[in-house]
C-alpha cells in the first residue's frame, strides 16, 4: 500500500511499536533489522505477565544492534534505544521526548497499553510520529492508531494474514487509518526508510 502522507519536512522523531502474543518474535525480526545509528527512538508495549520478572530486555538486547532497556519513569529517551514498558506499567512519552510510567487503569483489560502509548506519542510528535502495530490477541492499538494518523503520523501494521496472531493487526487495519500493511520481514525496511530521510 502507498502511504497517504509524505514524511514530514523535518524528518520523524519516534517510533512507537506494539505487540502482544507471539510480540517477541515479532519484535526480534522488526528491531534486529534496524541499524545501530537509528536516529530516532524506539519506544515498545509488549504485554507481559506481571507475575514474573521479565527478561524481555535482555532477550531482545542479544538480537538486535541497538540497545535496549525497560523504560524508567522521567527519563529523557535517546535516538537509536529501545525503550520498553515493564510489566503491569503504561509507557507514555510527553513533548520533548520525556518518558513517564503510570500504573493507572487497565485498557482494554491490559496494562502496559499500546492504546495509551500511541495516544501519548500522537500528542507529543504529531506528524512526526509512527506507529507500528505487530501480532497480537484482542483490540488494543486500534485507537490508538486512530490518534495518531488523526494527528497526521504514519501507521504501519503487521499483515494480518501473516501474523502468529490476528486480533491487534485486523483491529488496525479495521480502522481504515493506516498507511502500510506489511508482511513482518518488510517493516523495518519500511521503517529504516521514513526516518532516514531525517539525516539529509
Amino acid at each position: 500500500m502507498e502511504p497517504a502522507t509524505a514524511p514530514p519536512a523535518d524528518g520523524f522523531e519516534a517510533v512507537a511499536v506494539a505487540s502482544s502474543a507471539g510480540g517477541i518474535t515479532g519484535l526480534v525480526t522488526v528491531l534486529g533489522a534496524l541499524d545501530a545509528d537509528l536516529p530516532v527512538p524506539v519506544l515498545v508495549v509488549q504485554h507481559l505477565d506481571p507475575r514474573h520478572r521479565t527478561v524481555i530486555a535482555e532477550v531482545l538486547g542479544r538480537r538486535t544492534p541497538l540497545p535496549v532497556k525497560l523504560a524508567a519513569d522521567h527519563e529523557r529517551t535517546r535516538p537509536g534505544t529501545v525503550y520498553i514498558a515493564p510489566p503491569d506499567r503504561h509507557l507514555l512519552v510527553r513533548p520533548g521526548g520525556r518518558l513517564a510510567l503510570t500504573d493507572s487503569e487497565l485498557v482494554h483489560f491490559v496494562r502496559p497499553s499500546a492504546d495509551l502509548l500511541f495516544e501519548s506519542v500522537a500528542g507529543a510528535y504529531g506528524p512526526r510520529a509512527i506507529a507500528c502495530v505487530l501480532t497480537g490477541t484482542g483490540r488494543d492499538g486500534a485507537m490508538g492508531v486512530d490518534a495518531v494518523k488523526s494527528r497526521g503520523g504514519t501507521v504501519i501494521v503487521q499483515d494480518p494474514a501473516t501474523a502468529e496472531f490476528s486480533g491487534m493487526p485486523e483491529a488496525a487495519v479495521g480502522t481504515g487509518t493506516v498507511d502500510f500493511v506489511l508482511p513482518l520481514e518488510e517493516i523495518a525496511a519500511v521503517i529504516r526508510g521514513l526516518v532516514e530521510t531525517k539525516r539529509q
